[in-house]
């Protein structure tokens, strides 16, 4: 439900725009307010869920999110839908990192964890990329208030069966409460979002832009130097000195921005120009989608099996070769190799995220699980935001280009040629932040490479991110 509201919207926007009467600035603000509550939220929420319980902290989320989309269905105007929109961004934040720190702990021998976040990855990524079509579907047959309302039923139903199924977890030795730290990074999440939301439509270089930008940098400073004097911090920074833990948080970001970028420039160039209904380019973008699918679990099966690097390595390989072949996409490219292109760029995104994941999750001791899950969850949610702003702002350099023809099939050029480099930067990280898994592969060690800070539970680990 999380995910799929993250890009199921954006179909909806004019038949919300007709209804409620608001011009497109005003609009924008459905999305935005939902993007800069989660991602303020997000690492606030890991911490809480490893102090008050994971089930707890989940039943909540669903709880939230349940209620605030069934609060957008009923928006009477655009104001109730934004403050609607603010109430489901609390719930999903709640519910996107205890959902991975559940399976973590639900999941305890290695190669079952494995597995079951390729199966986690699979529908993330599914429900990231069915968006555009599920949307167009909702919309056409049942109106706007559609694509909230749907998220009632199954937020009851998965509130039973969480009750039911989901065990308690918590932190063995939950730490003490950090609120400066807490306070500074929810300030430095928001102003970041802000900026990269904002900053492709006002222009990089509006006072307020740069002022968020300085904020961030400044904020982001302080929060270091808060940290590293904590005895308790809300984030240990030493544990980025893991080259496994930190270069999965590097692909995730560049995955995503990919993913994101894919779908900005992929929806506006089969809408535009191919002259698609927006169920007819989700139809369209359904090779990717069905490789998404296969890609999760097929991610965690070779993580199981022979470690992070493989998958890593397949998926940065896959995300370059499909963004070249579409270098050379015009409005009358044969939809077999536009179909081809999307099967391998599905294939990358599908398999990337059970190793990223895997390394995210287990990189911490037990007692900072759900914070782990936080990071991972952040850095995919700027991948997002980045892909948005970065890739929009690519094509926009291009269509007003003086040499360009100001057809969007003939101004991607610019933006595949990026999402070519993102592939081959996945590839590098990759090769460079982790390690094959030794042939003795299968038991469990404190890595050696992280630093367990006093008091913390040791961290438990697979061998091969860090041996």
């Amino acid at each position: 439900m999380t995910y799929l509201d993250n890009t199921i919207l954006n179909v909806a926007l004019p038949a919300i725009q007709a209804s409620l009467a608001c011009d497109l600035t005003a609009l924008q603000w459905v999305m935005d307010a939902y993007l800069l509550v989660l991602g303020s939220l997000l690492l606030l929420a890991g911490s809480v869920g490893d102090r008050w319980g994971r089930r707890r902290l989940f039943l909540f989320g669903l709880l939230v999110f349940t209620v605030g989309s069934a609060l957008c269905s009923a928006a009477v105007n655009l104001g109730t839908l934004v403050a609607a929109r603010v109430v489901q961004a609390i719930g999903g934040a709640a519910l996107t990192p205890t959902s991975l720190s559940i399976v973590r702990d639900v999941f305890r021998d290695p190669d079952e964890r494995d597995r079951a976040l390729g199966v986690w990855s699979g529908i993330f990524g599914v429900a990231t990329a069915c968006g555009p079509l599920a949307g167009g579907l909702l919309v056409s047959v049942a109106g706007w208030r559609s694509v909230f309302w749907v998220n009632v039923p199954l937020g009851l139903v998965a509130l039973v069966l969480a009750r039911r199924f989901v065990p308690e977890s918590r932190a063995p030795r939950p730490r003490r409460a950090d609120p400066l730290g807490q306070g500074l990074m929810m300030a430095l999440l928001a102003t970041l979002t802000y900026t990269l939301v904002q900053g492709p439509r006002d222009g990089w270089t509006k006072p307020l832009i740069v002022t968020g930008l300085v904020l961030a940098a400044v904020t982001l400073i302080a929060f270091v130097a808060v940290e590293l004097r904590q005895r308790e911090p809300m984030l240990d920074l030493r544990y980025f000195r893991n080259p496994s833990f930190s270069g999965a948080n590097v692909i995730a970001l560049l995955a995503f921005v990919a993913l994101a970028g894919f779908l900005l420039v992929s929806t506006l160039y089969l809408q535009q120009e191919r002259g698609l209904s927006a169920r007819g380019a989700g139809v369209a973008l359904l090779p990717a989608t069905v490789a998404i699918a296969a890609g999760g679990p097929l991610g965690g099966w070779l993580v199981a099996r022979y470690g992070p690097r493989l998958p890593l390595t397949a998926a940065g390989l896959f995300m370059t070769a499909g963004s070249a072949v579409l270098l050379g996409l015009s409005p009358t490219t044969p939809y077999a190799r536009i179909a081809l292109a999307y099967v391998l760029l599905g294939a990358g995104f599908g398999l990337v995220n059970p190793p990223i994941t895997s390394i995210v999750v287990s990189g911490m001791p037990a007692n900072q699980a759900g914070v782990a899950s936080a990071v991972g969850a952040t850095a995919r949610q700027f991948g997002n935001a980045l892909g948005v702003a970065v890739l929009g702002g690519l094509l926009a350099v291009e269509l007003k280009s003086p040499t360009g023809s100001h057809l969007l099939g003939n101004a991607v050029r610019l933006p595949w040629a990026f999402l070519c480099l993102d592939g081959l930067a996945v590839t590098a990280v990759a090769l460079l932040a982790t390690r094959r898994r030794p042939r003795h592969g299968g038991g469990e060690s404190v890595s050696p490479s992280m630093p367990t800070p006093e008091n913390a539970q040791p961290v438990t680990t697979r061998l091969y991110p860090t041996d």
